[in-house]
């Protein structure tokens, strides 16, 4: 097959949305020339599935030769972006931020390498924290219209609902970034998720006005489904890529259960499957997609906890499948505590509880009452069933629904 310079494989994989210049950001990238920056708020101590398609980007363009910056928002961070919210974010503190980033610092080196200059990891902390508000203001304040401002669709969704002049002022504060980087390392391009794509025009315009230079933005579409809603949640909340929050295994069982609707579109966006491998899979039907979701699965685990791990996640969920013998290592695990049980019982609810399979106790009442439930491979009913401690000495399986469960163990 012909050799696919980058710029051709991204289309092809569905990974382009809006560009402003796309003959120029063509040409760039194919070169590997382009210096590029992509940002992650560091809302939390670790990256998620969310924040998958930015990194999977750094990587690729990095691979073709381009040098990525990942943008750490020290700074941004302690204002929130409104893009797709329909509230205001929580504000947190400079502690948590601080060592939110360090987190994201170790999970993104997985990704992109960062020896030798081959990428920049900058905090905008450096250049926001200490700003002087008249001067910002007078240099550049000037550059934005409030006019066109409140015609970003980031904005326009939120008007209704009360938006601060806190969040109103991240677009300014996202453009300022843009602007310092092209000084600082000659970053010329800004990419991340169609949502961001209002932000990154104020950028590119405000280095235009100021300096006189052409920058560019490329977009990428946020991880749907084919139903149109957002990846990265399960049952139990976000899918995180840190394993203390978010198992291998259960990282694995995500990826293993999407849908067969959308299992070539992850294959395509998200793995570095040659394309004609994918495309071979197009004909694939009935249990044949099953095979294709092992695969996916298998592929994004190794890409974030490595192939051991990706290794052990597939062969629990076979053994666990196929009612055979399982290495406890390969099936997430939960230890119930003494506080847990009440004159030495456990009732169901609680079990539920306590192994993360339902977040309530009422939700765990319904999860029963609507017969979802099992223990020890035995449907349970009654939502009054208890157990005491000798019952979970060697380690119970305990199940919700047909994909979600743990071994629960004291």
């Amino acid at each position: 097959m012909e050799f696919m310079q980058i710029y051709d494989e991204l289309k092809a994989r569905g990974l382009l949305a809006q560009l402003t210049d796309e003959e120029d950001i063509k040409e760039r990238i194919n070169a590997g020339k382009a210096v590029f920056y992509i940002g992650f708020d560091p809302t939390a101590d670790s990256l998620h599935v969310g924040h998958f398609m930015a990194m999977l980007l750094m990587k690729r363009l990095q691979m073709a030769g381009n040098r990525p910056i990942a943008l750490m928002g020290g700074g941004t961070g302690m204002i929130g972006d409104p893009s797709g919210r329909t509230d205001m974010r929580k504000v947190v503190s400079v502690e948590t931020i601080d060592h939110n980033i360090e987190c994201f610092k170790k999970q993104l080196s997985n990704f992109i390498h960062f020896d030798d200059g081959q990428a920049i990891l900058a905090n905008n902390a450096d250049w926001l924290r200490n700003l002087n508000f008249l001067e910002f203001m007078r240099d550049i304040g000037p550059c934005f219209s409030v006019n066109e401002m409140l015609r970003a669709r980031c904005y326009v969704n939120r008007l209704e609902q009360g938006l601060s002049f806190l969040e109103f002022s991240y677009m300014l504060m996202q453009s300022y970034d843009f602007y310092m980087l092209f000084q600082k390392y000659g970053c010329d391009m800004q990419m991340g998720g169609d949502d961001q794509w209002s932000n990154m025009l104020g950028g590119t315009e405000l280095i235009r006005k100021k300096l006189g230079k052409d920058a560019y933005a490329m977009t990428f579409p946020l991880l749907l489904k084919h139903d149109g809603t957002k990846m990265g949640k399960s049952a139990s909340g976000a899918v995180w890529l840190d394993p203390n929050k978010t198992s291998p295994f259960d990282f694995y069982q995500y990826w293993r259960n999407v849908d067969d609707a959308d299992v070539l579109l992850f294959l395509r966006k998200m793995t570095f499957l040659p394309l004609e491998q994918i495309d071979e899979m197009d004909q694939w039907e009935g249990s044949r997609l099953n095979e294709a979701k092992e695969i996916l699965a298998t592929e994004l685990t190794t890409l974030v906890h490595g192939e051991e791990e990706a290794k052990k996640a597939r062969a629990g969920a076979k053994a666990l499948f196929a009612g055979g013998s399982f290495n406890g290592a390969e099936i997430p695990t939960v230890e119930l505590s003494e506080a847990d049980f009440k004159d030495g019982k456990i009732d169901i609810m609680q079990v539920l509880v306590a192994a993360g399979l339902t977040k309530t106790r009422s939700e765990a009442r319904r999860a029963v009452e609507q017969g979802g439930v099992t223990v020890a491979e035995e449907k349970v009913s009654e939502v009054k069933t208890s157990y005491d401690a000798a019952f979970f000495k060697d380690g119970i399986m305990v199940r919700r629904g047909k994909k979600a469960f743990k071994k629960v163990i004291f």
